[in-house]
């Protein structure tokens, strides 16, 4: 599901909102989402998951198609750990 799927899902359940307000919204989530984790901060939603930021320390790589060692600096990536009810759902047979 993209943004805009999201964004058309929640005007067809919501008819009383405009398109407009919705996008808003949806867009506001998403930036104090992108904010939380900038700062280091964690981001939990009930029964869906969290999201933190895990530290990748330099490493030395290799170049795939030559073998020549690369320095890899460090990074930061995104950790996403599913919910309880997220996995339940995931996992229902």
């Amino acid at each position: 599901m993209i943004k805009s799927e999201l964004i058309t899902l929640m005007a067809d359940k919501n008819p009383h909102l405009t398109r407009h307000d919705l996008e808003s919204v949806v867009n506001v989530i998403f930036e104090e989402i992108s904010d939380t984790l900038s700062s280091g901060d964690r981001v939990e939603i009930r029964g869906f998951g969290s999201f933190s930021i895990k530290r990748r320390p330099a490493r030395i790589g290799r170049n795939p198609r030559t073998g020549e060692a690369v320095s890899v600096p460090e990074k930061n990536v995104l950790y996403f750990k599913t919910g309880k009810n997220l996995r339940e759902r995931l996992n229902h047979k």
